[in-house]
């Protein structure tokens, strides 16, 4: 039996490649939240979440979420940049940390919400 191709879905984080960008946006390939759900990314081929670094100068940053992730690294979901690509197209891949903590994707989302306000 063949094996199932793998599929982005809500709350796994992601290896993809953020060029071309633009200004301040971010570069290269870095970590992403999936926020879209699988049936979608698979339907339509795009994945929407939100970027991840590990740069420390998100410390102050009101739009980063700080968590610690594995061997005591601190990461930052920032959730003033949502982004949408063609997963497939850049290659997207799963990251060794598989999925975002329960409270880490809760608290993007609600701090994303606050930003654009999609529901009260």
């Amino acid at each position: 039996m063949p094996k199932k191709s793998w599929i982005p879905e809500r709350g796994e984080i992601i290896w993809i490649n953020y060029n071309p960008q633009s200004g301040r946006e971010m570069r290269d390939m870095h970590p992403m939240l999936v926020l879209s759900p699988k049936k979608f990314n698979d339907r339509t081929g795009i994945v929407i979440g939100l970027p991840m670094t590990t740069a420390e100068y998100n410390d102050t940053n009101p739009f980063a979420v700080k968590f610690q992730g594995p061997k005591g690294i601190k990461s930052y979901v920032l959730a003033h940049q949502p982004k949408s690509f063609d997963w497939r197209q850049r290659n997207a891949k799963i990251h060794p940390w598989k999925h975002a903590p329960k409270e880490v994707f809760t608290n993007a989302c609600l701090l994303l919400n606050q930003i654009i306000l999609i529901s009260e």
